[in-house]
This record gives C-alpha cells, structure tokens and sequence, in this order.
C-alpha cells in the first residue's frame, strides 16, 4: 500500500511545488511557459512512441492529429464562454471554466481519435513506408482542410482562447495552463503504462514482433492497430488543444510536416519502445530548441540533420527498448505494473 501512495504523493508534491514558485518569485512567465512547451512535447513524443515504437509502424503525420485537437478544443471553447461573430453569445458563464476545461479538452481527444480511426482503417493492409505515405497525406488533408474553413479563420488563424485562460485566472491566481499540462503529461503516461502492459498491448507488441504469427496466435491485429492509432492520435489531439490555450491562438502554420519531424526525432531519440525514453528526450529536445533559437530559421536544418545523425550513429536512442526501472531495478516496486 505504501508504494502505490508513493508515487501519487508525489505527483501531488511537484504540482504543488510547480504552481507556488511562480508566487514566491523563483519561476518567471518565461520559465512557466518553457515547462509548458516541454509538457506538450513530452505528450506528442510519447502518444507517437505508442505506434511507431511498441506497434513498430511508421507515422509522420502526428502533426495531423494535433491540428485537429487543436481546432476542436478551441472551437468548443470559444462556442462555450466566448462572444464571437460565428458562434454568437457564449452558452455559458466564464465562471465555469475551470470546471469545464477538461471537457473542452477531451473534445479534442475525441476528435482527433475519430481522425485516427480514419487512418487506422487503410493500415490493416499497409506497413513501413506505404503507412508513412498514408499518415503524411493524410496531415496535408487535415491541413488543407482547416485552411478552407472560413468558420474558423481559414488560413489566418483562430483566435479567443486566450480570454478562457483569463477566466480560469481570475478565478484563481494560479498558472492555469502549467496545472492542466502538468494533469495532461501524467494523465499520459498513466493511461499509456496501463494500455501497454495490459492484453491489448501485449498484441500491439506482437504486431511489432510479427504480425503474420501474431495473427497465426489468435491475434486479432485489425483491432489492435484501431485501437493503438486511436489512442496515439487523441493523445496527439490533448496535445494540440493544451498547445492552442497556451498560445491562445492556432493557424495551420504550426501543424507542417516540421512539427512532425519534431515528434520523430523525439521518439527515436528517447528509444522505440520506451515511456522513459519518451519523456526523456522530450526534456532534452526541449532544452536543445532553446539553445537553437538564435539560428532562427536554421534550426530547421539542425532538427532533422540530429534525426540523420541518430539514425547513422545510435539508432537505438538514449534508452533503447528499455525503461527506467530496468536501468534501476529498485524502481520497479514504485510504478512497474504487475
């Protein structure tokens, strides 16, 4: 009992310690907004790892998924609580937003899993490179797609989420937007370590071994890739709307091919297979974006000429398949799941 109140004691402990060093002056707007983008890259790398990694797929259109959260939650968002010129009056008091964020966002996750489902579909029959084609296609669809909606600014944008934020604030003085990314990040990798060492994973790791003898061994392959693309695209989609409340804007600039190669890089620079690596890399690729930023547009360059040098020198990444509790056995009584 002890250990299974560890870890949640815990949890609970940096959260605390993340929203009052904002208080006490020990973390500035620009710090709470660095964790925040690392949050949302830890979320993307390790819902792309889901599928890429465990699955043993190819897919370079994460960034597909996102957009669609993004817009979702945005959307509803403002349809909710917002005076807009498409939606009219909003339906409900902006003192209801901090209770009815979580809806908003798990309308993005819906969302962009029914976008997966729709990928899902052609990759029963497709693998490696053709799957590759089929998820990219698909992102420049999505893209497209939201560029021709006028409703929600076409390709100039969509804007008002910003005052949903201001709401939650003057409810209570708190960095609203570290708390829900912080809640989304360990939302995550909970729901990912479940999925993953339950029945279900078990046959998505399989399909990754071989999927002919996975089917051979009862398998049933065709839903265990529905299932794994659904959860890695809403995934993706939670992602996209915690990125859209924290910029309080989105336009279908930020969902290219780029931001894909982002979450590629991520995923095998943490280790196929790995939650840890996951989180991991994020961090890392987090903090090498920083010091990126003076190379402006050339930093474009340097992200997939890492993704090159990875491939050629250490194509296993940091952690390989394995996780921290195998590189530290005595963490294995803490989270490991039975």
């Amino acid at each position: 009992m002890g250990n299974r109140i560890t870890v949640p004691a815990a949890l609970c402990a940096l959260l605390f310690l993340m929203v009052a060093m904002p208080h006490v002056g020990l973390l500035g707007q620009y710090g709470v907004t660095f964790l925040c983008t690392m949050g949302i890259y830890i979320i993307l790398s390790a819902s792309l790892n889901l599928v890429n990694g465990y699955m043993g797929e190819f897919s370079c259109g994460h960034a597909g998924f996102m957009a669609v959260g993004a817009y979702t939650s945005s959307v509803a968002g403002v349809f909710l609580f917002v005076p807009d010129q498409v939606f009219g009056q909003p339906w409900l008091p902006m003192a209801l937003t901090p209770f009815a964020f979580p809806i908003i966002l798990a309308a993005g996750f819906i969302a962009a899993a029914l976008a997966g489902l729709v990928v899902a579909v052609p990759s029963f029959k497709t693998r490696g490179d053709y799957l590759a084609v089929i998820t990219l296609a698909a992102s420049y669809i999505i893209k497209s797609a939201i560029e021709n909606v006028e409703a929600v600014g076409g390709p100039r944008g969509f804007a008002g989420m910003g005052k949903i934020v201001q709401g939650m604030d003057s409810m209570a003085p708190i960095p609203w937007m570290l708390v829900w990314i912080f809640l989304g990040v360990t939302f995550t990798i909970w729901i990912l370590r479940r999925f993953v060492y339950s029945t279900y994973g078990k046959g998505v790791m399989a399909i990754h071994q071989d999927e002919v003898a996975a089917e051979i061994m009862s398998v049933n392959t065709n839903k265990m890739k529905l299932i794994a693309f659904m959860l890695s695209s809403g995934l993706a989609g939670l992602a996209g709307g915690l990125y859209a409340y924290l910029i309080s804007f989105v336009n279908p600039a930020s969902f290219t091919i780029l931001r894909s190669t982002e979450c590629l890089v991520m995923v095998y620079l943490g280790g196929m297979g790995s939650l840890s690596g996951s989180v991991l890399s994020a961090i890392v690729f987090a903090i090498l974006l920083e010091f990126l930023k003076p190379l402006e547009q050339l930093k474009w360059v340097a992200i997939p000429l890492l993704l090159i040098l990875l491939m050629q020198f250490r194509p296993e990444g940091i952690m390989g398949n394995r996780e921290l509790s195998d590189v530290f056995p005595k963490l294995k009584r803490f989270y490991r799941f039975k």
